[in-house]
């Protein structure tokens, strides 16, 4: 689970942000019954943005949580 923010605010501030998004989505799978060890978190703050930053629309897409699953 990947938590990401757009560039408003200082880096280490979205960086942690972008983390605590990720773990905070990491919870309802772990309230359903799935091992939390099995899912791992990582925040890029503002570094992998999806858009650019220069309007409230593109600020809107880099603020998000991406969510990959790999087979077993």
């Amino acid at each position: 689970i990947e938590g990401h923010t757009d560039s408003t605010g200082p880096e280490e501030y979205n960086l942690s942000l972008s983390q605590r998004r990720a773990e905070a989505v990491k919870q309802l799978p772990v309230s359903k019954g799935v091992y939390s060890d099995r899912i791992t978190t990582i925040g890029y703050g503002e570094s992998r943005p999806k858009a650019g930053n220069d309007t409230p629309y593109g600020r809107q897409l880099n603020r998000r949580v991406e969510i990959y699953v790999e087979p077993r």
